[in-house]
C-alpha cells in the first residue's frame, strides 16, 4: 500500500502533500475499506494491493460451512443456513469497515459467530420458533449505540426454527496470571 503511494508521488500522480496525507491515513485505518479506498484512483482493479470481494456468500445447506482464519469480512455477507450450519469465526478476520452487516437466512439451521472482545453484535429480524444467544455486548460495553471506534456486527435475521448463537471466547487464566506477575 505505502509503496503503491510512493511510487505515485514519484510518477507525479500525487503531490507531496496528497502521498502525505494518504500515508498517514493508510497508518490510522483501522478497516480494510479505509485502506482500499486510498489508491482506488491509482491503478486499475487487478493492479489494486488490496481487492475486495463481498459477492460469496456463505451456505450450509445440510451441512457445515467455517469461515475462520484470516479472512476478509465484506461490509455485506449473506448467510444460508437450511437444516446446516455456518459458523463465522471474526477473531481473525480483517474487517472491511466498520459496521458489518450479516444477513441471515435460517430454516432449521444454526448460525454460530465467534466475535473477539471489542466487537459489538446487533441482532435484528424476523424469527418463527428461532432463538438467539449468547453475549452481544462488546466486552466492557454495554448493549445500545456504540462509541464511533467500536465495530459492529449487525446480524438481520429471517428465521423459521432457527437458532443465532454469538460465542466470545473465554480469556485465559493463564495470560492473566502471567500478566499481574510481570
Amino acid at each position: 500500500m505505502i509503496a503503491l503511494l510512493s511510487e505515485a508521488a514519484g510518477d507525479g500522480r500525487l503531490t507531496l502533500s496528497e502521498h502525505s496525507e494518504r500515508t498517514e491515513r493508510a497508518c490510522s485505518a483501522r478497516t480494510l475499506g479505509e485502506l482500499a479506498v486510498l489508491t482506488a484512483d491509482l491503478a486499475v482493479p487487478a493492479a489494486q494491493p488490496i481487492r475486495l470481494d463481498g459477492r460469496k456468500p456463505v451456505a450450509g445447506i445440510f451441512s457445515r460451512e467455517r469461515r475462520d482464519g484470516r479472512w476478509v469480512v465484506p461490509e455485506r455477507l449473506t448467510v444460508s443456513a437450511v437444516f446446516g450450519e455456518v459458523v463465522l469465526d471474526l477473531r481473525e478476520a480483517i474487517l472491511q469497515s466498520q459496521r458489518v452487516t450479516v444477513l441471515a437466512t435460517l430454516m432449521g439451521g444454526t448460525l454460530q459467530l465467534i466475535v473477539p472482545e471489542g466487537v459489538a453484535v446487533e441482532t435484528t429480524g424476523t424469527a418463527v420458533l428461532s432463538s438467539t444467544s449468547g453475549s452481544r455486548a462488546a466486552g466492557p460495553l454495554p448493549d445500545g449505540p456504540q462509541p464511533p471506534h467500536v465495530p459492529v456486527i449487525e446480524v438481520r435475521t429471517f428465521a423459521l426454527g432457527g437458532r443465532v448463537k454469538i460465542v466470545r471466547p473465554r480469556r485465559s487464566r493463564w495470560r492473566a496470571f502471567s500478566r499481574r506477575r510481570s
